[in-house]
């Protein structure tokens, strides 16, 4: 088996293990209620899936129903999946609060990527996934 087979099939396992296992509180960083953001359809889209969102934007609006705050460290309660809306330059200081805060997986949306992050996310032993979105994946899982 190939070094890349290998490691795209540890991805769909990482992938599965987060959509199934992880937990299903989802703190989505950058989830304002801008209806043609990415991360409000995303969000709507994992509420539909039985998860439980948490907005985390700068203006902590309410979104879908669910409480905002402006930061992670804002957030009063355990947070299982930080989904990461926000620029690869910035996703990195993220992914270390997310790590800061507990949480069991990081997962950095489409064209979000900072192979350092994802590196040390990794070492902290948290699962991560990077450059996917669980809108598309959650509904391969039947």
């Amino acid at each position: 088996m190939s070094v890349e087979t290998r490691t795209a099939e540890t991805e769909a396992e990482t992938v599965r293990r987060i959509l199934t296992e992880s937990g299903d509180t989802w703190a989505i960083v950058g989830l304002s209620n801008n209806r043609s953001r990415a991360a409000y359809g995303v969000a709507a889209t994992l509420q539909r899936f039985g998860k439980r969102i948490v907005p985390v934007h700068p203006k902590a609006e309410t979104v879908h129903g669910e409480r905002g705050y402006a930061s992670l460290a804002d957030v009063p309660f355990p947070v299982d999946v930080v989904d990461v809306f926000v620029n690869s330059g910035l996703a990195g200081a993220i992914a270390d609060e997310a790590v800061a805060v507990g949480a069991k997986a990081v997962w950095f949306q489409l064209d979000v990527i900072d192979t350092e992050a994802y590196e040390r996310t990794r070492e902290a032993g948290v699962d991560m996934v990077m450059d996917r979105c669980p809108a598309i994946e959650i509904p391969k899982l039947g």
